[in-house]
């Protein structure tokens, strides 16, 4: 897995990265999280290594990490909006369970999303549980500074 350069952030945005990675690092089956705002766009993204071999397909213009934020972005409308619709209430985390994988999304305090890709044989449970310490303990450190911030580094990422 490899993380995007640190170098020149906020202790605030060095932390959800150091966050996000320890995500990813430590719980099963997880192959990659992002965290995208509220207008769709990716503001921290941390990738698996890329697969070889038979079965690997071209990565985006920012790899995996942009179509994990597309999907994310997509269906937090999506529920939110059936949500509305049904007189439901706010969506708390969404799941999509598919034959090769599993995505989940899980609002953030300040209608961010959290967006994790995992393996079909991950511990949906454990999995969620994690999300959820992540959005307890990043929720009110992504202020607007820090996604102002996190913005400009993603736009900076090669």
């Amino acid at each position: 897995m490899t993380a995007p350069s640190t170098y020149g952030l906020s202790s605030q945005a060095r932390n959800l990265q150091w966050l996000l990675t320890d995500l990813v690092e430590e719980v099963p089956g997880v192959n990659s999280v992002a965290v995208v705002s509220s207008d769709g766009l990716l503001l921290l993204s941390s990738e698996s290594a890329p697969e070889s071999g038979k079965g690997a397909r071209p990565k985006g213009p920012r790899g995996a990490s942009a179509d994990l934020a597309t999907i994310v972005s997509g269906l937090g409308s999506l529920t939110t909006g059936a949500a509305s619709l049904m007189e439901f209430g706010s969506v708390k985390q969404t799941m999509v369970a598919m034959e090769n994988g599993s995505v989940f999304v899980m609002s953030i305090s300040d209608g961010s999303l959290l967006g994790v890709h995992a393996t079909p044989d991950c511990d949906m449970g454990v999995v969620a549980y994690h999300m959820a310490l992540f959005v307890g303990r990043a929720g009110h450190v992504l202020t607007p500074e820090v996604r102002s911030e996190l913005r400009q580094s993603m736009e900076n990422t090669p």
